[in-house]
């Protein structure tokens, strides 16, 4: 089944490889929360690329023109800047330009501040958050592999963890 006139094939019964160009994902007006708005007033369009099959990640294409705002990540966001411009502060205060080939990478549950003098596209690689029980495992996994904490070195002791923390 194709998405409309678009190149990007999308087969019900074979969700497992879905291929396309960015500019021919079909955009609609996405909305920009207007208490977000501090200066200007701009338009966002977004589409969906690519769901996961788990429902956990997606691949999108949004665009906004002119305008500033405070943009809240309720989900970990990677972003892929493919056209124009944007100053991004961060909550923290550290103020990067992003442009064409520049990669981004926002946590779940965080805002920063987006201002757009002219026009970007982004391809955005989203990732939904888990339980707060899953979310804890992970991150502990997480830091063992990363050497942060002790390893546990016994298989026994990460089953009992995964046994007491439901999904």
């Amino acid at each position: 089944m194709s998405l409309g006139a678009s190149n990007i094939a999308f087969v019900a019964d074979d969700p497992e490889f879905i291929a396309g160009r960015a500019e021919d994902v079909p955009l609609e007006l996405a909305p920009i929360n207007p208490s977000w708005i501090t200066s200007g007033a701009p338009i966002a369009r977004a589409g969906l690329h690519s769901p996961s099959i788990d429902g956990m990640t997606s691949t999108n294409i949004w665009e906004c023109s002119a305008g500033s705002f405070w943009w809240t990540f309720y989900d970990e966001e990677t972003v892929f800047i493919l056209e124009g411009s944007v100053r991004i502060t961060s909550q923290s205060g550290e103020v990067r330009t992003l442009k064409p080939g520049d990669i981004a990478y926002f946590a779940a549950s965080t805002k920063a501040h987006w201002e757009i003098d002219d026009y970007v596209r982004k391809i955005a690689f989203c990732r939904r958050r888990h339980s707060p029980q899953v979310q804890a495992l992970r991150s502990m996994l997480g830091r063992m592999k990363r050497g942060q904490i002790p390893k546990i070195t016994r298989p026994s002791l990460l089953g009992t963890l995964a046994a007491l923390l439901p999904l």
